[in-house]
């Protein structure tokens, strides 16, 4: 399965929302990678990419959160780090015990349906604040 970036994830706000895209086509990249059955090499530098940029994201939507004073920021920055940690377990399976099809379905659904539910909900709320008070 891939992730296809729609209408139904623009959260309105460029940076999150070219980020957002980044963090499917690295999610895609690891699928791919998966169901192609590479070798560790690759399948290590998939991880590595999607685990350095999902960092660097957080930290830019944290940072524009507090800039803006979101209200929710303690417990999105919450749902960031158990995503990290998510990520970081995912990348420990894989690693060690390759990319079987189980594993291949956890990572959709614990790294790419996860991120659409975020967008979809939480980072929009984020999105609604900061255009409400660039608006004062």
């Amino acid at each position: 399965m891939r992730y296809i970036w729609d209408g139904s994830l623009v959260t309105g706000n460029a940076m999150i929302d070219e980020q957002h895209q980044n963090l499917f086509t690295a999610i895609n990249d690891l699928l791919k990678t998966c169901e192609e059955g590479k070798g560790k090499d690759e399948l290590k530098k998939s991880l590595d990419f999607l685990t350095n940029y999902t960092i660097k994201h957080f930290f830019e939507e944290e940072t524009l959160q507090k800039k803006y004073n979101y209200p929710d920021h303690p417990n999105h920055h919450k749902y960031h780090e158990a995503f990290k940690e998510t990520v970081r377990e995912l990348s420990h399976k894989l690693i060690m015990g390759g990319a079987t099809d189980a594993l291949t379905r956890e990572v959709q659904d614990q790294i790419g349906g996860w991120l659409v539910s975020h967008i979809q909900v939480e980072d929009k709320k984020v999105a609604a604040h900061v255009k409400a008070q660039q608006g004062k």
